[in-house]
């Protein structure tokens, strides 16, 4: 069964770090373009990293460029979020799927809350 598990959201005040991570099942994540998604009530998810598949070609929106560095680990079929110098607007609920073409059904995300 393809899934897909989102995990390492947590509250943080502005300005700290939290990594995420989503965890592969039934499917090899080199093989496949994964982003990293943000939603927000009342917003379309928005795009926040992508990593493609056999050339690791990596995308930021301007939004979070500089800040935000994905990754993927092979050996553990997992890609990672690591988002610094977070501020309030980064909170949101996180998940990752394929793209542009979604792998699995959308899991529950995690939370990642940003305030003081």
């Amino acid at each position: 069964q393809v899934q897909l598990v989102e995990s390492g959201g947590g509250l943080v005040q502005p300005g700290g770090s939290l990594r995420l991570s989503c965890a592969a099942s039934g499917f090899t994540l080199d093989s496949n373009a994964i982003a990293w998604f943000r939603q927000t009530p009342g917003k379309e998810r928005e795009g926040v990293s992508c990593i493609s598949g056999s050339e690791g070609s990596i995308y930021y929106p301007d939004s979070v460029k500089g800040r935000f560095t994905i990754s993927r680990d092979n050996v553990k079929n997992t890609v990672y979020l690591q988002m610094n110098s977070l501020k309030p607007e980064d909170t949101g609920v996180y998940l990752c799927n394929g793209h542009p073409v979604p792998i699995s059904s959308w899991g529950r995300g995690t939370q990642v809350t940003v305030s003081a």
